[in-house]
């Protein structure tokens, strides 16, 4: 027999029936579903988050990034985000209004989120009556099934590249970014052609010289965002983890957006891009050719990785580094359809983390219950 033991008591191991790692958009939006489907938050099932906030990832955004900057903030389901706004709030700071959203949110729907606690591992060690065991700062946690919505964020990808240690400059990620201010005086190298990396481009340039460097020619979408377009991107990646391939990039589907900030950039002559550098010297980087370039920063705007080492007991992973995905919105696990993963693959956006939360729920009860 399967005891629920409520979170916080004397015994040392919690039990549920499923566990939520990860309480951003991914992780309410299962939280969500599992209440509609019946279960006790807390009780039937439980979400856990390492941070000491609401928010997720928006939480640690870069200060100049608000709501006029972002790039759209999906609701979750049964909430709008626009009833947490005042009038006339595009200025302000998404790392501020999304995480209040957030909290109204799990008010709202009593998800009664555990944090901060942090999953350092899960593993399979038979016993519980067959649960995977969740061990963390807070003691372990017996569960039936798993949602991992842990996301990208806590797994910043830097690529390697020759010489990088010699630098004498400052180099950063995306996530240590705070402002454009710091970098006054200094020439920043900015390299990756993402959204995030165009954004920072710009704000960077108001201030000082940049330089624009990424692995292929960016493709810019002067068009609007289609839900064709969408579809798309959604079903390249959901085609690569069916068959076990790491997800890839969805904005070489999508192409990056034109905003009256982008044409702007543009006149200044911000987005000449160049091609990727081959080797990093202590003063700056030199391409293949052998041209040269001097620098104070290089900015690593080149994206992030599923945040899953915490699942590496579970030997998810196939011989070429991805995850064979099932299910009807390919969020299961093939290899153990008790662990179903939101926020990778074509779950990895705010919209497919909604639908797909919903799907998640609804498979995984299926299967423990069947």
């Amino acid at each position: 027999m399967f005891i629920r033991i409520p979170w916080g008591s004397n015994c040392r191991v919690t039990q549920v029936e499923v566990l939520v790692i990860g309480a951003g958009q991914a992780g309410l939006s299962a939280g969500y579903h599992l209440r509609r489907l019946g279960l006790v938050a807390g009780t039937d099932f439980l979400v856990v988050d390492h941070a000491a906030g609401p928010g997720g990832a928006w939480q640690f955004r870069w200060p100049s990034l608000t709501l006029t900057t972002v790039n759209g903030v999906s609701d979750l389901p049964g909430m709008a985000f626009s009833e947490t706004l005042a009038p006339h709030s595009e200025e302000v700071q998404a790392s501020v209004a999304v995480p209040n959203y957030y909290r109204r949110y799990e008010e709202r729907f009593d998800l009664r989120v555990r944090r901060p606690t942090t999953v350092t591992v899960v593993c399979d060690r038979g016993d519980h009556d067959g649960a995977l065991t969740a061990e963390t700062d807070r003691g372990e946690i017996a569960a039936k099934g798993l949602i991992n919505a842990t996301g990208t964020w806590e797994h910043p990808f830097i690529p390697h590249y020759r010489g990088a240690e010699t630098f004498l400059g400052r180099q950063l990620h995306t996530k240590d970014y705070g402002s454009a201010a710091e970098f006054t005086g200094k020439h920043v190298i900015v390299v990756g052609g993402g959204i995030s990396a165009v954004q920072l481009l710009d704000e960077v340039s108001l201030v000082t010289t940049t330089t624009w460097v990424t692995r292929s020619e960016p493709v810019f979408r002067d068009e609007p965002f289609t839900p064709d377009i969408g579809r798309k991107a959604v079903a390249m990646v959901e085609d690569r983890v069916r068959r076990g391939l790491p997800p890839g990039s969805v904005v070489s589907v999508t192409g990056l957006p034109v905003t009256d900030r982008i044409r702007a950039a543009q006149q200044r002559g911000v987005l000449n891009r160049l091609p990727m550098f081959e080797t990093i010297t202590p003063d700056g980087v030199r391409w293949a050719d052998g041209t040269e370039m001097q620098a104070d920063v290089i900015l690593w705007c080149t994206g992030f990785r599923s945040a899953l080492d915490h699942l590496a007991p579970l030997r998810l992973r196939g011989p070429g580094g991805g995850i064979t995905m099932a299910g009807r919105l390919a969020t299961q696990v093939a290899t153990d359809p008790r662990v179903h993963l939101l926020g990778y693959g074509p779950s990895a956006s705010t919209i497919g983390a909604n639908r797909a939360g919903r799907a998640a729920t609804q498979e995984l009860l299926h299967t423990l219950r069947a």
